[in-house]
């Protein structure tokens, strides 16, 4: 039985990534390895389980925002 794979690939576009990442500093790791190395895509998989292939000599910037759990109802 075969599964189903969807991909996207986007191409010299202006958009924007946003991804769910438990570990920012693992991401930063990650994309700094592929622009230092021979390989120009840095994979990160999100909280979801979803891989991302990100070509590093395309990024123009990085934004982290950490958010804390927010309190919902009568505390």
């Amino acid at each position: 039985m075969s599964h189903k794979i969807t991909m996207r690939i986007g191409l010299q576009s202006v958009r924007e990534l946003e991804l769910e990442v438990e570990d920012a500093d693992a991401v930063i790791a990650a994309l700094h390895d592929a622009m230092t190395s021979d390989d120009p895509i840095a994979w990160i998989t999100d909280t979801k389980e979803t891989r991302h292939g990100i070509a590093v000599d395309k990024l123009a910037f990085i934004q982290i925002d950490a958010e804390e759990d927010k309190m919902v109802g009568f505390g």
